[in-house]
C-alpha cells in the first residue's frame, strides 16, 4: 500500500525548533509500518490550522500525489488537517482521496462509526483552538495592565511560563514512557490502555482519570522526551 505523508506546524518557531514535527513523523512511521507500506511522497506545512482553502499549498500538493500515486494521504494528527470543522468535513468528502489519521490508526473515515468519531474529534480540535486563542488573549491583556511591553516582541513575555509548562509535560511523559512502552508490546490498544491506567490507580497530567485523549497527548510527546534523555 501507497501512502503520502503530510505533517504541519503551526509557527516559523516551531519549523525551527522541530517542535510537534518529529511525533508526527513517528506515529505516521508507526501507522504505514501496521500496514506493511511504503511513503512514496512526504509533505509539510507551515501554517495556522485554521486558515482554510488557498492558504494550504502543500495540503493541495499532497492530495495530488495521493491521485498520482493512488496512494493513501496519512496525517500525523487529526488536528494538522484542520481545527476548523467545516473546512476538515469540505476535505475528507471532496477531495476523493483516502485519509487516515496516525492519532487514530484503527478509525476508517468510510464506516459510518468511523466518520462520527472523527467528526466529533474535529470539534474538539477546533474548540481547542478557540480556547488556546481565548487563553492567548486573555494573557496578553493581563501582562498589558501590568505593564508589559506587547507588540512585535511582546509576546516573547509569556515564552518562559510556555516553555516552563512544555517540560513538565515532557517530563510526565518520559516517567510513563516504560509502562506505556509495556503497553504497546502486549498489544494492548489505546482504551485498554487508559483503562489500565485507571485500574492501577495512576493519575493522568490534571490529577484526575484517564481519557484517550488525555492518552494520545501523552504518547505525542513520548518520542522527543526520549530523543532528549
Amino acid at each position: 500500500m501507497n501512502f503520502v505523508s503530510y505533517t504541519r506546524i503551526s509557527t516559523q518557531r516551531q519549523q525551527d525548533s522541530g517542535l510537534g514535527l518529529a511525533a508526527q513523523q513517528v506515529a505516521i512511521k508507526s501507522l504505514v509500518n501496521q500496514h506493511s507500506g511504503k511513503v512514496v511522497a512526504e509533505f509539510t506545512e507551515t501554517e495556522s490550522g485554521r486558515k482554510g482553502a488557498g492558504h494550504r499549498p502543500e495540503l493541495d500538493k499532497a492530495l495530488a500525489a495521493c491521485k498520482e500515486h493512488k496512494a493513501v494521504l496519512v496525517i500525523g494528527k487529526i488536528d494538522r488537517l484542520a481545527r476548523n470543522v467545516s473546512y476538515f468535513l469540505n476535505i475528507l468528502d471532496s477531495s476523493k482521496v483516502d485519509i487516515r489519521f496516525a492519532d487514530l490508526p484503527d478509525v476508517c473515515p468510510k464506516s459510518d462509526e468511523g466518520r462520527m468519531l472523527l467528526i466529533t474529534m474535529a470539534n474538539f480540535a477546533e474548540f481547542e483552538g478557540r480556547r488556546i486563542g481565548t487563553r492567548t488573549r486573555a494573557a496578553l491583556a493581563v501582562a498589558k495592565s501590568r505593564g508589559v511591553k506587547l507588540g512585535v516582541k511582546g509576546a516573547e513575555n509569556l515564552r518562559s511560563n510556555i516553555e516552563e509548562r512544555k517540560a513538565s509535560a515532557d517530563a510526565f511523559a518520559g516517567n510513563l514512557q516504560d509502562l506505556l512502552a509495556s503497553f504497546k508490546q502486549r498489544g494492548m490498544a489505546q482504551r485498554k490502555q487508559v483503562a489500565e491506567l485507571n485500574q492501577l490507580g495512576i493519575k493522568s497530567a490534571t490529577g484526575r482519570q484517564w481519557g484517550l485523549i488525555q492518552l494520545q497527548r501523552v504518547l505525542a510527546r513520548i518520542p522527543a522526551t526520549a530523543a532528549t534523555a
